[in-house]
């Protein structure tokens, strides 16, 4: 089943289709129709109500999206730091196993970048590779301390474990997204809001802003879903710490 909400465009076409057939519904209903000058007041006061709540829940929606995307960039910034800092304190392994410990972090460095850069296709190929190359690099400088239990050695040792441990705070970090359930309700509210616009646009005769809410709305929620979608949408987090960590390397 395609999920709308890793295809952001897809969302905003259908969200204005809906929100438009709400708001074109609304103005054919002929429950409301010829209202009186104080039921007129009531009506436009629970419209300003309404409004004013989906506004509310897409501003705390954006706040959601916008700091999801932000603990993203930074977890890419740790993930940098931390397998630049190992790759020089593999240095302090013996020769053999700090040569082996530099070339695998080269190619998990690559890896990772892949994983950024990644789409959908070839993901499951690229978290293959990374649990295999984790396992080479733990073993790795695992044999080492088990030869030579010092201090030293548990520096690279630890240096290591910051590796693994960036990962993983990286890879629940793309999964943490704003709840299905949030969307629901926001989408609920937003078809209200579009059904009492038709209401009111058929009270003042006013049928061509039968479509400016549901275009305001699609717009609005393409930004949010494509915030939202680590790999669905154009605002992506580049991954330009382990670039240049590579150039470095290099």
């Amino acid at each position: 089943m395609v999920n709308l909400l890793n295809y952001p465009i897809a969302l905003a076409v259908v969200s204005f289709l809906v929100m438009w057939a709400a708001a074109y519904l609304g103005a054919r209903l002929t429950i409301f129709r010829g209202l009186a000058p104080k039921e007129l007041e009531e009506f436009n006061l629970v419209l300003g109500a309404t409004l004013t709540l989906l506004g509310l829940i897409i501003g705390f929606a954006f706040s959601m999206a916008v700091g999801r995307y932000d603990q993203r960039k930074n977890y890419e910034e740790e993930e940098a730091n931390a397998i630049g800092t190992e790759y020089v304190r593999a240095d302090l392994l013996p020769a053999a196993e700090a040569d082996k410990v530099h070339d695998l972090l080269k190619q998990y460095l690559q890896n990772r970048i892949q994983f950024y850069e990644a789409r959908r296709s070839n993901l499951l190929a690229i978290n293959a590779a990374t649990t295999q190359l984790q396992n080479e690099m733990w073993s790795a400088v695992a044999a080492a301390a088990n030869t030579q239990p010092t201090p030293i050695t548990a520096l690279a040792v630890s240096g290591m474990n910051d590796v693994l441990n960036r990962q993983g705070y990286t890879q629940a970090a793309w999964w943490n997204r704003i709840p299905v359930a949030a969307w629901s309700f926001m989408g609920a509210i937003a078809i209200c809001c579009n059904l009492l616009i038709g209401l009111a646009a058929r009270e003042a005769k006013a049928h061509a802003s039968l479509v400016v809410l549901p275009i305001v709305l699609a717009i609005a929620f393409v930004l949010l879903a494509d915030l939202d979608s680590p790999r669905g949408g154009i605002i992506r987090v580049s991954p330009q710490n382990l670039l240049s960590l590579a150039d470095s390397m290099r």
